[in-house]
């Protein structure tokens, strides 16, 4: 399930619709989850127990880290895991670290 701030659930065609405008997808799921059913083109794995972390790197770190430049506060991503649960935890994670 995937997740975002001005709409909560979107469906895989939204997402993709979403990519073609430069939005950061990050998965939250475990590296074995990654390693077992696939990883999603284009998005950056942060396990959800790194993320509050990750989002508040310095920008060189966190490019260093995953390879990919660090979200500002009001660029678009959206979150993504299994079943929607960890995608909502990541949501208001962002949120509470004041990503619009």
């Amino acid at each position: 399930s995937l997740c975002a701030a001005r709409e909560p659930n979107l469906s895989y065609q939204e997402l993709k619709d979403l990519k073609k405008a430069n939005v950061l997808h990050i998965d939250v799921r475990e590296r074995w989850e990654i390693d077992r059913f696939g990883k999603i083109p284009e998005s950056i794995n942060i396990p959800l127990g790194e993320l509050m972390e990750a989002l508040q790197m310095d920008p060189t770190e966190f490019k260093e880290q995953y390879n990919q430049k660090m979200p500002s506060k009001s660029d678009p991503v959206v979150f993504s895991c299994l079943a929607g649960t960890r995608s909502k935890q990541a949501l208001g994670f962002a949120m509470s670290l004041g990503f619009s």
